[in-house]
This record gives structure tokens, C-alpha cells and sequence, in this order.
């Protein structure tokens, strides 16, 4: 009887959690719409106003209040044993490293 009640509870619980994420969605889509697509006008002096708003994000305006039009994360392509081999030096140049005193005496 305890597990048929915590089925249920917990049905319940996924239902309110679901409804809340498509309510959630279809609150980001509607907000999406009503900003435009005037995000990426890097040039353009009114790039940061969209229909009577400014971005709200202090990270995507520049010093001017325009919005930025570059990459915020640029990642580049490594080679694992150079990633090895800089994990290697950090780790032997820190300090308390034992292998070192070791190495010394």
C-alpha cells in the first residue's frame, strides 16, 4: 500500500515538473519573439534598443551599450599528449611537488 502511495506521489510530482518546463518553454519562445532579431547588428547605432528594451545582460554590450559581435568562447583543437605534457610541467613546477624534493636530495 506504502508503494502504491509513493507512485502516485511521485506522478504527481513529474507531472507539475513537466508542465512547469513546457509552460517554461513556451514562455522563452514567446519572449524570443518579441526581442526580434536585432541582436547581431553590430554596426547599427540602435542594435541595443529592441522595441523600447535594452539588452539585459551586461556581458553581450560593449562599453558604448552596443551589443558585441564576436565570439564570447573561442576553444581550439589540442593534441592530447601536449595537453599531457602542460599538465606534466604545471604539475612539477607546483609547489610541495615530493617527486622534486626527491629528486633534489
Amino acid at each position: 500500500m506504502l508503494h502504491l502511495l509513493y507512485i502516485i506521489a511521485f506522478t504527481v510530482i513529474a507531472f507539475f515538473a513537466v508542465t512547469n518546463l513546457i509552460r517554461s518553454l513556451i514562455n522563452v519562445g514567446m519572449e524570443s519573439q518579441k526581442m526580434g532579431h536585432n541582436w547581431n547588428r553590430g554596426s547599427n547605432a540602435n542594435a541595443g534598443v529592441t522595441s523600447g528594451k535594452t539588452l539585459s545582460h551586461p556581458e553581450l554590450l560593449d562599453e558604448q551599450g552596443k551589443p558585441i559581435n564576436e565570439p564570447l568562447l573561442v576553444m581550439r583543437s589540442v593534441n592530447v599528449d601536449d595537453a599531457r605534457q602542460k599538465l606534466d610541467v604545471l604539475y612539477n613546477d607546483s609547489p610541495g611537488n615530493s617527486s622534486q624534493d626527491e629528486q633534489k636530495e
